[in-house]
């Protein structure tokens, strides 16, 4: 208890730590020096396996990953502490990781929920409709980002050859293959664009002034149209980029090719779909094996 102390009066007055930030140190000291005292050790005994144990302890009772790596950056400041001040020779947190936060599966709307927005839903038969609609399929069908959509010059679409060039991150471009639905959604919204605006400013998607579409505006086009179909909390851009990876990906499309399509640099950030696609295949399981 007295080095944990002298280590509080050190954060305190030396460091300037808050006095909400040195008490949250306390209460994460004083919970292993009790794990310690458990083990028949006193503070400056512990040694690597110790905090180990600690950790596993903490899985077992539930505590989440983030307040576990909390608690362990509070034992190495801690153990620096002491280390400087001569009172161990080693540091039992020198070679000691935390766990490592799962990352969330990424969300995205089903197949019969996008088949009923673009084949139910109407839209519209004027300028505001098309584009709106335009935009829920370019998302769909291509996978771009938000911020590859709303850059998108007039001159990127090439109807001859049916691509897309975007520009992605670090100004990477790479071309994106469309088929004849995305093709023919462009071209009537580019019809009723082209009579809506007086002033073209080259940019594809636009506003009826012919000013080029804003983020806000497009993550709201998207947020309202996904509302009428799902329930999932997140109805993004972003939502429908991993529709679009999961699409393919359930319909034997080579994960390889995902990844170009994606603008992803490595497989690995491509991979985390493979997942999400396997708990839809045991939700399947779950729901039809009568012994499942």
């Amino acid at each position: 208890m007295k080095e944990i102390v002298t280590f509080l009066e050190y954060l305190k007055y030396e460091r300037n730590y808050s006095p909400e930030t040195a008490r949250a140190y306390e209460v994460d000291l004083l919970q292993f020096e009790e794990f310690a005292r458990e083990c028949e050790l006193q503070l400056k005994e512990v040694n690597p396996n110790t905090v180990r144990e600690w950790v596993v302890q903490m899985m077992d009772k539930g505590t989440c990953v983030s307040s576990i790596n909390r608690k362990l950056s509070a034992l190495r400041s801690f153990y620096k502490y002491l280390l400087k001040q001569g009172e161990i020779t080693a540091d039992p947190m020198r070679k000691i990781s935390g766990p490592k936060k799962k990352k969330p599966l990424p969300v995205f709307v089903k197949e019969k929920e996008m088949d009923r927005l673009l084949d139910e839903t109407d839209f519209g038969n004027n300028f505001k409709g098309h584009r709106d609609k335009l935009i829920i399929l370019l998302f769909y069908e291509t996978g771009m980002r938000l911020a590859e959509l709303v850059g998108l010059n007039d001159v990127d679409v090439d109807f001859g050859a049916k691509v897309i060039k975007v520009t992605g991150k670090r100004n990477k471009q790479r071309l994106i293959p469309f088929g004849d639905e995305l093709a023919k959604a462009m071209q009537d919204y580019l019809v009723e664009r082209d009579q809506a605006v007086q002033t073209p400013s080259g940019a594809f998607v636009t506003k009826e002034n012919g000013e080029r579409l804003g983020y806000s505006t497009v993550q709201y086009i998207v947020k309202q149209n996904l509302s009428k179909v799902t329930t999932v909390k997140k109805r993004s851009p972003h939502v429908l980029r991993h529709t679009f990876a999961t699409s393919m990906l359930n319909h034997q499309a080579e994960l390889g090719s995902i990844k170009e399509l994606l603008g992803h640099e490595s497989l690995a950030t491509t991979e985390v779909y493979t997942h999400t696609t396997f708990e839809e295949l045991k939700k399947a399981y779950n729901q039809a094996h009568p012994r499942a």
